[in-house]
């Protein structure tokens, strides 16, 4: 399981504003390339952004699901990362002072990464935090950003 967070100035509900805009996605996600659809009722539990993942000309078509939404403080996603199985992606976004603490915790829920044990799931953890600490980064930024 990969941890990461970061602190931000802006609010909760600004950084949930971002979180929920499904839109937004490719512009904090690293590896995210575009959204191609958004269900009707998006963020509501059970509804997906349909997004291509990848690097340089390669890409996946994949999708994202809302587990579970609790604004703005909790957002649980269900991302499949083809051809490996699905990923566990828990958002917590709390006031932490003046700031505003936003953490993600991603792990495997279903297909082979699930299957890794010992220094390969260590590593897995390892890349999957670092992917998220670039990720996070642009999340605060967008968050950050003078409203329009």
């Amino acid at each position: 399981m990969a941890r990461t967070s970061t602190r931000t100035d802006a609010t909760p509900e600004r950084v949930f504003k971002v979180l929920i805009d499904a839109e937004a996605y490719p512009r904090w996600v690293v590896g995210a390339k575009q959204v191609r659809a958004v269900d009707d009722g998006w963020p509501a539990p059970g509804t997906a952004f349909h997004h291509s993942v990848g690097a340089g000309p390669a890409s996946v078509d994949d999708a994202t699901t809302v587990v579970e939404l609790d604004p703005p403080r909790r957002l649980v996603l269900r991302g499949r990362a083809r051809p490996l199985g699905t990923m566990a992606i828990v958002l917590d976004v709390r006031r932490a002072g003046d700031e505003t603490e936003i953490t993600i915790t991603e792990q495997p829920a279903a297909g082979p990464p699930t299957w890794l044990r010992g220094p390969s799931a260590w590593a897995m953890d390892v890349l999957i935090h670092l992917r998220n600490i670039e990720s996070l980064r642009r999340l605060r930024r967008l968050a950050e950003a003078p409203s329009t």
